[in-house]
C-alpha cells in the first residue's frame, strides 16, 4: 500500500475522520438491495476514545439525541455488483437540501464511480445499523463529508490492487477512472488496458480495507463532481413529475384515514365527548379517544384527543367537524402572548443568572461616558412546512410498520416501540421524502398518533392526516424571547462594556422538568459566543417558564439573539456617528481565533457538537465574509430615496455568514427587498448549487419570520391557523434578487453546516435597512410588512 504514497496527484489525508471502513462483502447481515452486490464496504463511526492515537478528525455530535448510536454492526453504505452497478445507502432524510444527493456524490467521486450508474437506497430507521440519523442541526455534510471520502477512497484502493493482482503489474500503474481501472506504463500513459468496477468487484471483495494511514484522496483538480455545481439532486425528475412518494401518498390495501381534533391548549384533557352527529358523516366508521402523555417529561409523546377514522381524509375531516368535545384545559389555559413578553421584558431589566463573565462589566458602566441600550422582542414562530403532517401506520403480526416524512426514524421508532408496548425489533419505520422539515418533523407525536390509531382498529392500516390548522396550532414552537442589549461607550467612541440578557422558554422543558432557564446548548447560539473585541462582558439568563411545546426550528436560538446583536450594533453606530459596517468590523476585533477560557466562556459551552479546539471562531474568516458581502452589494452607493441597506453577520454551525439587504420602503411603508447578498464561509465543501440554494432559501424564509410569521396565544390557544392569519413571503414579495458568493476558506479548514447558518442574519440586515432607508427602526419580529 505505500506505493500509494508515490502517486501522482495523491495526497495524504487531511485529519482523519473516526470512521472505521469494514468490508463486509460476506456478512450475513448484508441483505435486501446489497445481497446481490459483490464488494460491501461499511462505514461506521467509531468513539474518540477508540482511535485516540490517531488524534481522529472530529466529527461531534456526541451531545445530541442518542449520539451516534454506536453500534456493534457496521454502517452498510456502498456496494459494488459484478454488473458493475453501484449501490449507496442514504441514512439522511431528504428534506430539501439534496443531502440524499450530496454525501453519495462524495463516495462516488472519491472512488471514480460514473454517478449515472449509482442507485441510492434510502435506509430505514435502524442506527445500529445506520448510525446517528438525525437530520438536523446543519450535520449531515459537516459530520460526514470526511468518512464518506476516507469510504470512497478506500474503495477505489481496492479496486486498483485488484486490478494490479490480475495483471500482475505494480499497483502504481493502476489508476481508477471513471468506473474502471486503468493500467498506466512506466511513463504514466495510458496502455489501453481496463477493466470495468464489476469485473474486478469479486476480487477487491477478498481484500482487506487499507489502514487509515494509506488513504490517500483525490485533489480538488481531480474532482469530477465534487465543487462542480453540475449534478441535478436525484430526486428532481420525480419531484418535478409528481412521481415523488411523500406520506401521503403511501397506499396500503384496506387502509383507512383518519383525522384528530387535540386540545387547543397544552395539557388540556377531554371531559366528554359526543360522537353522535361524527358517526352520522357517510363515510365516517369509528371515532376513539387517543390518551395524551402528560408526564414529565413529554418528550415528543402525542397530545392526546379525539381520532375520527374514516373511509377517506374528506369524510374523516366532516366527522371531525360534527364532533363534540368538552375540555379540561388545563395549567396553561392563561397564556397570553402580550401579557407574557411584558413580564419577560420586566425580567430582562433584571440582573439575571451570570452565563459568561469576563472582566468586569459593572464598572465599565459605571465608568462609561455613554451607554446604549435595546430591547428586542420575538414572538413564537412555526415551520409550517409546505407538506403538513402526515403517517401511516400498519399492526400485523405482532409487527408495526410506520411510513412518514421523518428527520429522526429511529428515535421515533423506539418511541413507537413504547407506546405500542412492543419491542423495538417488532417496528419498522420507513423514511419517505419531506416535504419540508426545519426541524419539526424530528418530533414523532403524529407517528405515535397513527401507530395508537391503528392499534384502536386492531391493526388496521390507517393513514393520519395533519391539516394546516393542525400543523399550525398544535406544533413544537420556535421560542418566544426578549433580548437586551446594553453598551458601555468611552469618550474615544469604543464600547467598553457589553451585557446581554436573555429571556425565553427553553426547549430543555420538552424534555426536563423545566426550572425557567436555558441550557448550554442555547446559550451556544449567539448568546455567550459572540464574537466582539470588548474587555468586559456579562451575558445573564432570566428566567421564563414554557406553557406550550417548545422545540427547535430552523437556526433555533440564532435567530432572536443575532436579531438583537446584529440590530444593536446597528444602532450603536447610528448613535456614534459610524458606519454600521466598519462599526461592526470594529468590534470583531483583530484577527485571531478566540480563548474561550480567556473571555469567560462558561465550562459546558457548547460548540455545535464539536470540539473547540478543532472548530475555534475565527475572526479573520468572519470578518472576511463582512468585506466581501459588502463589496458586492456595493455597500456606500448612492441609493434613491427610501432605500437602504443593511449589514448583519454571524457564525453558526461552523459556518461564516455575511447578509446584505437592500431594502425599499414605499411611500405606503410597505417594505421590499430588491436584493440581498450573502457570502458564506462554510470551510470545504462539496455541492456550491445546494449551498447557493440552502442560502437563497433562507432568504425567503428570513423574509417571512423577518416582516410576517408570528405565532401569538390567547387564553392558551395559538390564535393563528392557517396562511390566510399567518402570513409567510411569497411570489409577490419576497427578495427580488439573492446573490450568494462561496468564499473559500483557509486551506485545511473542515466543512460547517449550511442548511441554517443563512437564516439568522437575515432579519437584522433588513431591520438595518429599513433604518437606513427611513430612520425607523424596528425593534420587534416579525416587523410588519409596513413601516408606520
Amino acid at each position: 500500500m505505500l506505493h500509494y504514497l508515490e502517486q501522482e496527484g495523491r495526497k495524504a489525508p487531511t485529519p482523519p475522520s473516526t470512521a472505521i471502513i469494514e468490508n463486509v462483502s460476506r456478512r450475513h447481515f448484508v441483505g435486501g438491495v446489497l445481497a446481490a452486490s459483490g464488494l460491501v464496504l461499511a462505514v461506521r463511526i467509531a468513539p474518540a476514545s477508540a482511535l485516540e492515537p490517531l488524534k481522529p478528525y472530529p466529527t461531534g455530535g456526541q451531545t445530541m439525541p442518542h449520539g451516534y448510536g454506536m453500534a456493534h454492526d457496521p454502517h452498510v453504505y456502498v456496494a459494488i455488483a459484478p454488473d458493475g452497478a453501484v449501490t449507496i445507502v442514504a441514512h439522511r432524510s431528504e428534506m430539501g437540501t439534496g443531502i440524499r444527493t450530496s454525501l453519495p456524490l462524495v463516495i462516488a467521486d472519491e472512488m471514480e464511480a460514473d454517478w449515472s450508474r449509482v442507485k441510492l437506497v434510502q435506509a430505514p430507521g435502524d442506527e445500529p445499523r445506520y448510525g446517528n440519523q438525525d437530520t438536523d442541526g446543519s450535520r449531515s455534510m459537516r459530520h460526514f463529508i470526511q468518512p464518506m471520502r476516507e469510504c470512497g477512497a478506500a474503495m477505489r484502493q481496492m479496486l486498483e490492487t485488484a486490478a494490479a493482482t490480475k495483471w500482475g503489474v505494480d499497483v502504481s500503474r493502476c489508476r481508477a477512472k471513471a468506473h474502471h481501472v486503468v493500467q498506466l506504463d512506466p511513463a504514466k500513459k495510458e496502455t489501453g488496458e481496463r477493466l470495468g468496477f464489476g469485473a474486478l468487484a469479486e476480487a477487491a471483495m477478498a481484500l482487506p480495507v487499507p489502514a487509515r494511514e494509506t488513504l490517500l484522496f483525490k485533489t480538488p483538480d481531480e474532482f469530477t463532481l465534487m465543487r462542480k455545481g453540475e449534478t441535478k439532486i436525484v430526486d428532481l425528475h420525480d419531484i418535478t413529475t409528481g412521481k415523488a412518494v411523500y406520506g401521503a401518498d403511501i397506499r396500503l390495501p384496506g387502509m383507512k384515514f383518519a383525522v384528530m381534533v387535540r386540545p387547543a391548549v397544552v395539557g388540556g384533557k377531554v371531559k366528554s365527548f359526543d360522537d353522535a352527529a361524527a358517526m352520522k358523516v357517510p363515510g365516517v366508521e369509528a371515532v376513539h379517544e387517543i390518551e395524551g402523555v402528560f408526564t414529565v417529561p413529554r418528550k415528543f409523546g402525542q397530545l392526546g384527543g379525539i381520532a375520527v377514522v374514516a373511509s377517506s381524509t374528506f369524510a374523516a375531516i366532516q366527522g371531525r367537524d360534527a364532533l363534540q368535545v368538552e375540555w379540561d384545559d388545563g395549567p396553561n389555559a392563561s397564556y397570553d402572548s402580550a401579557a407574557y413578553s411584558k413580564a419577560m421584558a420586566e425580567t430582562a431589566a433584571k440582573p439575571g443568572k451570570v452565563i459568561r463573565k469576563q472582566g468586569d462589566a459593572d464598572a465599565a458602566f459605571k465608568a462609561a461616558k455613554t451607554t446604549f441600550t435595546g430591547e428586542y422582542h420575538s414572538q413564537h414562530l412555526v415551520q409550517a412546512s409546505m407538506e403538513p403532517l402526515v403517517a401511516v401506520a400498519r399492526i400485523a403480526d405482532g409487527k408495526a410498520e410506520v411510513w412518514a416524512p421523518i428527520q429522526s426514524p429511529y428515535g421515533a421508532r423506539k418511541d413507537i416501540a413504547e407506546a405500542l408496548k412492543m419491542p423495538i425489533e417488532n417496528v419498522t419505520v420507513h423514511v419517505t421524502l419531506l416535504g419540508g422539515g426545519f426541524g419539526r418533523k424530528s418530533k414523532w407525536d403524529f407517528m405515535i398518533e397513527a401507530a395508537l390509531i391503528s392499534q384502536k382498529l386492531g391493526g388496521v392500516p390507517v393513514l393520519l392526516q395533519w391539516t394546516r390548522e393542525d400543523d399550525i396550532r398544535h406544533s413544537f414552537y420556535h421560542t418566544t424571547s426578549v433580548e437586551r442589549i446594553e453598551m458601555a461607550i468611552d469618550d474615544a467612541g469604543s464600547v467598553t462594556g457589553w451585557r446581554h440578557r436573555t429571556v425565553a422558554p427553553s426547549i430543555i422543558s420538552t424534555f426536563q422538568e423545566d426550572n425557567g432557564y436555558q441550557f448550554p446548548i442555547e446559550y451556544g447560539m449567539g448568546f455567550v459566543n459572540t464574537p466582539f473585541d470588548i474587555p468586559n462582558v456579562s451575558c445573564e439568563n432570566g428566567p421564563a417558564m414554557a406553557h406550550t411545546r417548545i422545540g427547535w426550528y430552523r437556526s433555533v436560538s440564532n435567530i432572536p439573539r443575532v436579531f438583537a446583536v446584529q440590530s444593536a450594533v446597528c444602532e450603536a453606530a447610528h448613535q456614534l456617528g459610524r458606519d454600521p459596517k466598519d462599526f461592526l468590523l470594529e468590534l470583531i476585533g483583530p484577527d485571531r481565533k478566540l480563548d474561550p477560557k480567556a473571555l469567560g466562556f462558561p465550562e459546558d459551552f457548547w460548540n455545535y457538537g464539536d470540539p473547540y479546539e478543532e472548530f475555534p471562531i475565527d475572526t479573520a474568516r468572519l470578518k472576511h465574509v463582512v468585506r466581501i458581502a459588502a463589496e458586492k452589494a456595493g455597500w456606500g452607493k448612492k441609493l434613491p430615496e427610501r432605500h437602504g441597506l443593511g449589514i448583519a453577520a454571524h457564525v453558526a454551525w461552523q459556518t461564516c455568514v455575511a447578509t446584505v439587504v437592500h431594502a425599499a420602503v414605499d411611500t405606503d411603508g410597505t417594505i421590499r427587498v430588491p436584493e440581498a447578498t450573502t457570502a458564506v464561509d462554510c470551510g470545504f465543501y462539496v455541492n456550491p448549487e445546494r449551498i447557493r440554494s440552502q442560502i437563497e432559501g433562507a432568504a425567503v424564509m428570513g423574509m417571512s419570520h423577518a416582516l410576517y410569521s408570528g405565532i401569538t396565544f390567547k387564553n392558551g390557544a395559538v390564535e393563528q391557523g392557517n396562511f390566510s392569519d399567518f402570513n409567510i413571503a411569497t411570489m409577490g414579495n419576497y427578495p427580488q434578487s439573492v446573490t450568494v458568493h462561496i468564499v473559500e476558506a483557509p486551506p485545511g479548514t473542515h466543512a460547517g453546516g449550511i442548511g441554517e447558518p443563512g437564516l439568522p442574519p437575515f432579519a437584522p440586515a433588513l431591520a438595518n435597512a429599513v433604518f437606513a432607508a427611513t430612520g425607523k427602526r424596528l425593534r420587534n419580529m416579525p416587523m410588519g410588512e409596513k413601516v408606520t
